[in-house]
């Protein structure tokens, strides 16, 4: 259906809108599109976390920085008539699975009536947006504790607020897209709604808590050794470029192209099976990755809040549709994401950490 490489000529001044700008991903999707000439407009909230990717390479001066709330519909839509998108990528989201026991409602809010406001704005623009990828996640699935991996039609699940949040956030997409952008509805925008479920991205520049690769970084920082809180739970781990690069993918598809109505749906971007590793494993990888006195102690909480012990998706359809592939492992990633942390922890300039990040996404021959 399509060539598995991202196309420079294709976002060479293309106008993109991404909310969640100032966030990990958003970060590391702003760093990258910029690279590949882009006109970046940002939508989010300030960074949640101190220090932050968005400040620590400065992406403000890489984009058209706005601080606008997702869950003002009004706002948002005054950004997109302003700014014109071509090209939309909505990663604005409340994303930690614990943090959502404290705060159900703003996860609700921000995750699901955040995306309707997205989407919303974007059908009532006087022109069609070509694509609309909206990040969910790999938790939206009814976990069963299957070896195998979870597929786009398997059943939505979700058992704490966050992850039922992003099911009820793909009914959403699955509505509008039907209703408002059906590429078999001649009546309909042609532009792509395209949801991408990926989970457990890491790399350098992340601060969230309870995530264990920062949590790894900041301990190592400090020669403190790391704590576990569940180092059996297995996930499904890959370095930051992965999932993006399948976003980036699916954007630059033709809506006006028939055969790719195909494109126009959930996509599962997952690493491949020895990538899927314990909690133990990855935080031993990471710590001889650092070198030196980096150290890790697992110590089990019994009154822990449920989190999923095993999921897995199963990439196949991306891989056969859309030609995408894992590119970096799991090992390769960690050794990055050591870099990463280090150079900042070093103190080194913007300069060169913006070299530093730059060079991880050649490693993906970008």
């Amino acid at each position: 259906m399509t060539s598995n490489e991202v196309n420079p000529q294709f976002w060479k001044n293309k106008k993109v809108l991404i909310t969640g700008h100032t966030g990990f991903k958003g970060g590391w999707l702003t760093f990258w599109l910029f690279h590949l000439g882009a006109k970046v407009t940002g939508c989010s909230l300030e960074p949640t976390t101190e220090p932050n990717l968005f400040n620590a390479l400065k992406l403000d001066e890489l984009c058209d920085h706005h601080i606008c709330d997702i869950r003002d519909l009004d706002a948002l839509k005054k950004l997109f008539e302003k700014t014109k998108p071509d090209v939309v990528f909505h990663l604005a989201a409340q994303p930690l699975v614990l943090e959502s026991y404290d705060i159900p409602v703003e996860t609700y809010a921000t995750n699901v009536m955040g995306t309707v406001n997205l989407l919303e704005a974007c059908r009532l623009l006087d022109y069609p947006i070509q694509s609309v990828v909206i990040s969910t996640t790999d938790k939206v699935y009814e976990n069963i504790s299957q070896v195998k991996g979870y597929r786009e039609n398997d059943r939505l699940g979700g058992r704490d607020p966050y992850s039922n949040s992003k099911a009820c956030t793909e009914l959403v997409i699955s509505s509008y897209r039907d209703s408002f952008f059906s590429p078999s509805n001649p009546h309909s925008k042609p532009t792509l709604i395209i949801s991408a479920r990926a989970g457990n991205v890491f790399g350098g520049g992340d601060w969230s808590k309870n995530r264990i690769i920062p949590d790894c970084a900041v301990s190592f920082s400090k020669n403190e050794p790391v704590i576990l809180r569940n180092p059996e739970s297995v996930r499904p781990w890959q370095f930051v470029s992965e999932p993006l690069r399948g976003y980036l993918l699916l954007a630059q598809q033709d809506p006006e192209v028939r055969t790719n109505k195909q494109i126009s749906q959930a996509w599962n971007f997952g690493p491949k099976d020895e990538d899927c590793l314990p909690v133990k494993k990855l935080a031993e990888i990471m710590r001889d990755s650092w070198g030196g006195d980096a150290s890790v102690t697992i110590v089990q909480n019994p009154t822990a809040l449920h989190e999923e012990v095993f999921l897995k998706l199963d990439s196949g359809y991306a891989n056969s549709h859309l030609k995408w592939v894992r590119k970096v492992n799991t090992v390769d990633g960690l050794k990055m994401s050591a870099e990463w942390y280090k150079a900042f922890y070093q103190k080194v300039s913007v300069s060169k950490l913006r070299e530093i990040t730059l060079s991880q996404l050649n490693f993906v021959n970008i």
